[in-house]
């Protein structure tokens, strides 16, 4: 992951070059007076009320000294938003753990507005055993979808993979057990998600959300070399909340065999956050 960053830096920089200079020409001829910036660096202007949406304010990279200089880069960053706003809870239990927490604030204006999903729960009875949701960058996720569904056509479970592929719609049965389709809309995906048992995902911070609205027990597999997606599948792990495996050492029998002692996300164990147009009308106010 270190070697990839360091690869991309350049192209990174230039992007977030091209993001502020996009965004000042924006300002100057719409006359904007606030930008949310979700994880944008480039996108703020000190002729507006800028906004980070983040909850990468304490970022895990291998190496302590190379994660006290990119995290120290990183508040520099933040420096330039007159506020950031993190979608999780304040306080315990949380959601991002150390990723969004720790011993000193690293922004003079943080405010925690609660998680951010396109989920929403409803009772729903169950139509599948399990519901594979693929993510993420190739070639990790056609390696990790060859890997579940070569074990799923071997079980007796009902499956339902959602592949993630965006350019076409397909939906066929690649056996009498599984199910596939490339892609749902959110409603879709929300539908099928509350009819199904089990989730299997990656175990990133959009999919820990999402999680937090439904409720359900899920195997999480983190994408590997992603160090916070890695952390985040340790972090519940640990608290027995959802079952974790690698991608190397994927075993779908056992993890579904281990699944009753995780006891999920479920929605009474987590604080009640106040409501997000709360947060948008007190900034607006400012503006």
């Amino acid at each position: 992951m270190v070697w990839n960053i360091g690869r991309q830096l350049p192209r990174i920089l230039y992007a977030i070059r091209a993001e502020y200079s996009a965004t000042a020409r924006l300002v100057r001829e719409h006359k904007i007076q606030g930008i949310i910036s979700d994880n944008r660096y480039g996108c703020f202007s000190t002729k507006a009320a800028s906004v980070m949406l983040t909850h990468q304010v304490h970022l895990r990279i291998p190496g302590r000294t190379l994660e006290w200089t990119v995290n120290g880069l990183l508040r520099q960053a933040l420096a330039r938003f007159d506020a950031v706003w993190i979608p999780d809870f304040e306080n315990d239990p949380n959601l991002a753990g150390d990723l969004a927490h720790g011993d000193s604030p690293v922004h003079r204006r943080m405010e925690f507005i609660g998680p951010l999903t396109r989920m929403v729960f409803s009772k729903r009875e169950p139509e599948y055993d399990v519901a594979v949701v693929l993510s993420g960058p190739e070639p990790q996720r056609s390696i990790l979808e060859h890997r579940l569904l070569e074990q799923a056509i071997a079980l007796p479970h009902k499956f339902i993979f959602v592949q993630g592929k965006m350019k076409s719609k397909k939906h066929y049965f690649a056996a009498d057990n599984v199910e596939v389709v490339s892609y749902l809309t959110s409603r879709e995906l929300n539908d099928v998600l509350l009819a199904s048992k089990v989730i299997v995902c990656r175990s990133g911070y959009s999919s820990i959300m999402d999680l937090s609205a439904l409720g359900k027990k899920a195997i999480l597999i983190p994408t590997p070399g992603q160090t916070e997606q890695e952390y985040l599948a340790e972090y519940f792990y640990r608290q027995g909340i959802f079952h974790v495996q690698t991608q190397e050492k994927i075993n779908l029998e056992e993890g579904l065999r281990k699944i009753g002692a995780a006891r999920g996300l479920r929605s009474d164990d987590l604080p009640v956050a106040a409501p997000l147009e709360d947060t948008l009308r007190r900034w607006l106010d400012t503006l």
